[in-house]
């Protein structure tokens, strides 16, 4: 362990641990922006709530814009998944940018914040769905994932110490902004009015996003707090817990280094599995709940309360996993959301609301839960400075998951019934958790078995001298 000065003149310091990670130490949030880092926790938050009507609140539109542009219902579906593949698309690419210093965070809020409100005025005048596909599937889609690129990956960088229950935070904006639409769209807009609440909607979107994206600020490479000691044992508690359950990268990995570990292919496939069977949910909660015989109000209701836990289920399992480890976080929440899947079903069948809105809210608190998880993960494994980019190869995911979950969704629905789609995607989420059991950050020792000591039936005596 070193430690290395760079400036006489300034306080700022560079550490190196055990295994050779640097520590740039000594520069506060307030020297470095004027203001404290919880800040790079509010405004996030603020972003996530601006692009998250686009994918919860979407479905719940589902028939007035059925109505309104004489659309399929099939397109409804693909139109989501569109715009999922794009917004999971530009992860990757829009993290090589934000590191590269290529485009500042400002900048691709700006960029996501009129993609945000050109998908809402496409899907207000529309002429015809391909311009649907283009200006919600596509502009809206990657519009939303540079926000999310930037926002969720934002918070790790300011609280690299504590970073589970801050990523889940700012996480959960990406359903809570969606509560308020789904009631719009389910109970107040129709034939006569679409258009306007359409519009209103993405002026509103595009107005917090670009707001909250005003005021974001990247910190240094391998800035750490100055009042928790890398190489020592903190005195703070939950500082010192969080790091003993998930300890720092031993190395910040570039995406090059990351994608040559088969860990980081296992986090991929894994929120695969977990984000599709999320999406299918959200994708497909509102009609097999109209099928079932609830009324439109309940199935609002319970599609509000799925985003409402959805948004509670990221912050709250960010600070769980701080407590009792990453993986074995994702263990249970994996089991969680497969279980869910059969609940779902079964309560529909039964035709009980009460148990139909628990298991809607199970179903969204563990699909909720699984995206702040991976993003925390992804730091602990490979480090903060290329968080954006590794994040994104995870995320990437999320390019498959959006086209099975909502349009293969679809398809499976057709193929075999409501019954074997929710069986089918509910015994997916349990074999995820099977996959969780794997997870292992790289390049840290596995710790040594203990030999077990027989007693020598021979001891040392005065004969043996």
């Amino acid at each position: 362990m070193t430690t290395t000065d760079l400036s006489s003149s300034g306080p700022v310091r560079e550490v190196r641990d055990e295994n050779g990670r640097l520590y740039r130490i000594g520069r506060t949030d307030r020297d470095l922006m004027g203001r404290p880092r919880w800040t790079m926790v509010l405004f996030p938050w603020m972003g996530m709530l601006g692009i998250s009507s686009s994918e919860y609140a979407f479905t719940s539109a589902e028939d007035t814009l059925h109505e309104a542009h004489l659309w399929d219902s099939g397109h409804i579906f693909w139109l989501m998944g569109v715009w999922i593949f794009f917004q999971a698309a530009v992860a990757f690419p829009a993290g090589q940018l934000r590191e590269s210093g290529r485009l500042p965070a400002r900048y691709a809020m700006m960029l996501g914040a009129g993609g945000t409100l050109c998908g809402y005025l496409s899907l207000a005048y529309a002429p015809h769905v391909t311009v649907a596909y283009l200006g919600f599937g596509v502009f809206s889609g990657i519009g939303a994932g540079l926000v999310y690129a930037t926002s969720v990956n934002m918070v790790g960088k300011w609280y690299p110490e504590r970073k589970g229950g801050k990523t889940g935070l700012v996480n959960g904006g990406f359903a809570y902004g969606s509560v308020p639409f789904v009631f719009v769209f389910t109970s107040f807009m129709d034939l006569s009015n679409y258009q306007g609440f359409l519009v209103m909607v993405g002026v509103i979107c595009c107005a917090v996003v670009a707001f909250a994206g005003w005021f974001l600020k990247d910190p240094p490479k391998y800035w750490w707090p100055a009042h928790v000691d890398p190489l020592k044992v903190t005195d703070d508690p939950r500082v010192r817990r969080a790091l003993s359950k998930n300890p720092p990268a031993v190395h910040q990995y570039t995406p090059r280094e990351a994608a040559r570990q088969p860990v980081l292919w296992m986090m991929w496939f894994c929120l695969l599995c977990t984000a599709g069977i999320n999406i299918y949910g959200i994708a497909m909660q509102v009609p097999f709940g109209k099928e079932m015989g609830f009324a439109g109000g309940i199935v609002a209701t319970a599609m509000s309360l799925k985003a409402i836990v959805n948004g509670t289920g990221r912050g709250v399992i960010g600070w769980i996993s701080d407590r009792a480890g990453r993986r074995n976080t994702l263990i249970i929440v994996c089991l969680v959301l497969g279980t869910a899947q059969f609940g779902v079903f079964v309560s529909g069948n039964m035709g009980s609301m009460p148990f139909f809105l628990f298991c809607s809210m199970v179903s969204g608190f563990g699909g909720g839960a699984i995206f702040p998880l991976f993003a925390a993960m992804t730091a602990d494994f490979f480090g903060e400075n290329n968080n954006a980019s590794n994040y994104g190869m995870v995320y990437s995911s999320k390019l498959v998951s959006g086209l099975v979950g909502a349009g293969g969704g679809a398809f499976l629905v057709d193929a075999w019934g409501y019954g074997g789609a929710f069986v089918f995607a509910g015994s997916i989420g349990l074999g995820s958790a099977v996959l969780a059991l794997f997870l292992k950050a790289p390049g840290k020792p596995r710790p040594q078995r203990r030999r077990r000591i027989v007693p020598n039936p021979q001891p040392l005596g005065e004969e043996m001298a």
